[in-house]
Order: structure tokens, then sequence, then C-alpha cells
């Protein structure tokens, strides 16, 4: 095993927006940052990946991006991040940025010169095409609900935007795209930026003749139409060879449609790509034929089979990203915990599952004090544009209301962006202005002030386990097997090496539970628990709770 700075780290994601402002616009900010970095640093964590900050109109909160070059001046401009990077530095921490190279802004310079003209040098920088039979090229639909095509009329063709129509998709077979694109990659690098986070990168190939789509469940759209284009590794080679290989940087794809099958291919040390991608099996694993706003429910089996696959199909020359929550999906706690009764031990139980996995570790920012889900009364608290659009899609679809406001309420992405809970004064200590999107009501008793005083809080026990995991880089590298595959309720793995020999055991779940086994109990000793209160044989587990035993 290939060892490197990058799969021993840990990862903070931090959202911007609703991170901390400083000026009282209601908007998150640099300088905010910048006041926190002290408290991300005492998590223990190495590297903070930033959500865009770039210049943008926010269509789609940053991911349409008018100017890759520019800080933008709503986060506090070139100066601030100048600043920002400086003191991470010398704190020691990295800071790895969002490369959102599928589509630009509509107001990006480019696309404001393609759409003047079928004769723009910059028209073959996007994907135009002409019309079919009175609507659009063909029946491919949107991220964000809706046709994934939009007509423009000076020109009389579409435009193809796999997100919002304010998102034009580039045209990665154009070399001048894609020398645009690695031009701006060297220029952060240049910086003194230690990596990317590239959005949704497993969609830049399109398919060749764009054909229609044959299937009912958007996902397999995204799978077989979308992902994994024909030409994606010659792109993601080309950019490796031109950019990446030149600097000791970190990388990691975002890859909506990235399977078992091809995950590997990304991923291969030898193959020269990306160090690692994020997939969502697990992610979206509750996704029915609708998508994420058609929500099925899923078993513990399930969830465990996503973890032992990935593991197993990555362990020979490949890396793997381990997280459970980002600005894209529900809060961890709500979504795989119990947000209610078991609030803390399951958030102990979700944070001991993440950092005891093989691969690198991704918190979220919030989550490691346990914030959960909001259920703002009324669409008009809502912000994202995907909840807006299946909304309105619903209410076209005759959908009882009341029924789609309760999926609202477990699935919108707004759940992971209500502003950081900071302490119980006005607006969580977030902003003394308005907030840009309204505070999860229950930051009175779930904040990190709180939590700070409280010795066996959520907050602390993260920096013990992250502490843990650090000094046992085993719990990094080691192999690992899942013990219990079938069993409703427990999820039992082993890691090892040569160094150490570690059985950890989660209880998901109320009711208390034994691991049934012939391991000899009295050859292991409890290192580290979520909760005090634990049964006294080794294997037995109270609800919630996650044990880890070593072996002598």
């Amino acid at each position: 095993m290939n060892k490197k700075w990058w799969k021993e780290s840990v990862v903070y994601q931090i959202y911007p927006r609703s991170f901390m402002d400083t000026t009282g616009n209601g908007v998150g900010d640099i300088q905010g940052i910048l006041k926190k970095l002290d408290y991300i640093k005492s998590l223990g964590v190495d590297v903070i990946w930033l959500c865009p900050i770039y210049e943008s109109p926010n269509d789609d909160n940053g991911y349409d991006i008018s100017h890759y070059r520019k800080i933008s001046e709503d986060f506090g401009g070139q100066a601030a991040f100048d600043v920002l990077l400086e003191q991470m530095h010398q704190k020691g921490l990295k800071l790895v940025m969002d490369l959102v190279a599928n589509h630009t802004s509509d107001e990006h310079h480019w696309f404001q010169e393609a759409k003047k003209s079928k004769d723009s040098p910059f028209r073959d920088y996007y994907i135009w095409r002409d019309g079919r039979n009175g609507g659009p090229p063909n029946n491919w639909t949107s991220f964000f609900s809706g046709s994934a095509w939009q007509y423009d009329d000076t020109t009389k063709q579409y435009y193809l935007h796999y997100f919002t129509k304010k998102q034009p998709d580039l045209n990665w077979d154009n070399p001048k795209v894609r020398k645009e694109i690695f031009d701006v990659v060297e220029y952060w690098f240049k910086k003194g930026v230690d990596g990317f986070r590239m959005d949704v990168i497993s969609l830049i190939s399109k398919p060749d003749g764009l054909p229609d789509t044959t299937f009912e469940k958007f996902q397999d759209t995204i799978v077989h139409n979308y992902a994994n284009g024909p030409k994606i590794h010659q792109y993601l080679r080309e950019m490796n060879q031109e950019v990446l290989s030149k600097y000791d940087i970190m990388t990691v794809g975002e890859g909506p449609g990235i399977d078992l099958k091809n995950g590997p291919l990304y991923v291969g040390e030898d193959r020269k790509e990306l160090d690692m991608v994020f997939h969502f099996d697990h992610m979206f694993i509750d996704c029915g034929i609708g998508g994420k706003y058609d929500p099925q429910p899923f078993t513990l089996n399930q969830f465990k089979k996503v973890f032992t696959q990935w593991d197993e199909a990555l362990k020979h020359g490949g890396w793997g990203s381990i997280f459970l929550g980002n600005h894209d999906f529900s809060r961890m706690v709500s979504r795989f915990g119990d947000d209610g009764e078991y609030h803390r031990e399951s958030a102990k139980l979700l944070a001991t599952l993440l950092l005891t996995m093989r691969g690198t570790v991704y918190v979220y920012q919030g989550d490691e004090i346990g914030m959960t889900n909001v259920a703002y009364p009324n669409i008009s608290d809502y912000n994202d544009v995907e909840t807006l659009n299946a909304w309105k899609e619903a209410e076209q679809n005759g959908q009882n209301m009341n029924a789609f406001m309760s999926i609202v309420h477990s699935q919108s992405r707004d759940n992971a962006r209500t502003p950081v809970q900071w302490n119980d004064k006005k607006n969580a200590g977030f902003s003394t202005g308005t907030p840009w999107l309204r505070v999860n009501p229950n930051y009175t008793r779930i904040n990190v002030a709180q939590q700070e005083e409280d010795p066996s809080s959520i907050l602390n026990f993260y920096r013990e386990m992250i502490a843990f995991r650090k000094a046992n880089p085993t719990l990094v590298y080691g192999d690992y097997e899942c013990l219990d595959g079938e069993h409703p309720q427990l999820y039992v793995y082993r890691r090892w090496d040569e160094e150490g020999d570690f059985l950890i055991l989660h209880n998901f779940g109320d009711a208390p539970q034994t691991f049934d086994t012939d391991l000899p109990e009295e050859e292991y000793a409890l290192i580290k628990s979520n909760s005090d209160t634990f049964a006294s044989e080794k294997f037995s587990l109270g609800a919630w709770q996650s044990k880890i035993l070593k072996r002598s």
C-alpha cells in the first residue's frame, strides 16, 4: 500500500455561505472561516475543502461559475482569500477548492460570446443542437427536473444543461475547452492551493450522438447516458499529465454514475487519473424510480453491502472516500441515525463508523455537533433550486402537496445548508443580520458552545475519534472484512494489519444486541465506545452503541 498524506488526512468540508457571517449581511464569508480556523484545527483535521467561492450569479449557490479566476466579493474577494490560504498553511492545514468543469454559468464570458452567433469562436465551447419535431434534440431530463435542453432565440438552437438552464454544459471534445480548464487548475496550484474536489467530473464526456435515454429510472439514465462517457479516461489522464502530476496535491472526483465496475478505472494508481472519487451508492440508496424525491425504504444490509463491495473494489491499487453527508444530501444523523431519543449516541456511532473505515474521511460542517434536518413549515422557506423545481413538478403532476412536503423535509439539500449552530444566541451566532436561510430552531440545544463545555459531547467525541484514527494507522491502511453481512441491526467488521487487529461493532437500532461469534472474547480488550453505559460482555451492545475492541 503506497502511503500518501491525502490517504491519512481527515477532510473538513465547508459550505461558506452557511458557515460564519462577519458582515451582518446574512451570508457566510471568508473572514468567518478565518475567525473559526482555530476551531477547525482543534478537531484534528488536516484539510479544508471549500465549496465554490468564485464569482457567480448563484443560481445554484456558486456551482454556476461566471469567472474561474475571481473570488466573489460576496465572500470577501481575492485579498481575503490570500490571507486565508496563508493562515491555513501557517496552521498546518491544506486547502482543497471546488473545480466545476462540467458546466459554467450562462453569464460566463465564454457563453455570452457563444450565443451571439453560430460563427462565434466560442460557439464550440458548449453543446448546441437543432431541435427535433418542434421540441428538444432528445428526451434527456435535467438533474433539477424538466428538459436538459434550453432553446436560444438568437441562433434558433438548443444548448445542453444537465443542471439548471443557467448552467450550460461545456464541450470537452473541444481541445480549447480542455486547455482553458487545465490553465485554471494550474493558476490555482501556482497560488498554493493543495487540491481540487471536481464537481460531477464523471459527466464531462458526452456519449456519441447524444441518443435518447430508454430508462425509466433517472439513476439508470445517469449511469448509462450521462456518466462515464467514451473519452472520460482520456480527458482525466490528459489533465493529470498536463497539470496534476506536476504538483503534490490531492484530487477527488464527484462521481454520479460511477459504479463498482468502472470506479477502479478512475482511481487506479497505475492509471494516473484521480486520487479518489465520491461514489453515491449509499447516498442514492433510498432513491426510487423518480429519483431523490421518490424515496424508498432501505435496509442496513444494503448499506453495509455498499461499504463492503467498494472496499473490495478499491483495495488493490485504488483508494476510496468515506463520507455520510455533504451539502447535497440530508443531515447524516437524521438519515442514517436517530435524531430523536438517541441523537447523541447515533451521531457518535456514525462518527465511529466514518473514522474506522479504509479511505480518506470527509466530515461535513455541523456534523461534528450532530446538526439535524430542518422541517420548515412552508415551501417559501426553502432556497434550494433542486427542491423548488421538484415541488413545482409535483404540483404540476397533481401530487398531494402535504405528503410531498414531508418528502421535502427528509430530502431537501437545504437540510445540510442551514447555518452552522455556534451558540444559543440570536441566529445561533451565525450572523447579526437576517441569515440567507433560516437557522434550524433546535440551535438552542444543539450548538458548538454548549458542546465545548461538555466532555461527553458529540463534538468532543469527534476530536477523540480523529486523534484515535491518527494514532492507529491500521484504521487507515489495514484490511477490512465485514463479519455479519446478514444481521438486520448489527454492523461488525474487522480492520487489521501487522501492527494491530481491531474488531468494530455498531448497533444500528434501539434494541440491545449481541454479536454471535466464535471469536475468543478473552483475547479482546475494549478500548473505545460511544457510550459510557456498556454491557460487560464485550460483544454485547446497547441502543445505538459502537465498540472498538483490540485483539491482544
